[in-house]
């Protein structure tokens, strides 16, 4: 098997899970055979935001085909 990785910002006026599940939502519904997901940084932006929006950065593990 190889396997490659990418990341993703997800994010959420929420929280940090919600801007996690994002991501995962968005790299379920868009790539295939993802076996795994890891969480890399969070972090919350406020400059150019209304409110506080919380971000998570993850890496996305998907299988290629053969």
């Amino acid at each position: 098997m190889v396997f490659k990785k990418i990341t993703l910002i997800g994010t959420s006026p929420e929280s940090f899970d919600a801007a996690a599940d994002d991501a995962i939502d968005r790299a379920e519904e868009t790539l295939q055979n993802v076996h795994w997901i890891e969480v890399d940084e969070l972090g919350v932006e406020i400059a150019s935001a209304d409110d506080r929006e919380y971000q998570a950065e993850v890496t996305v593990a998907f299988e290629l085909e053969e």
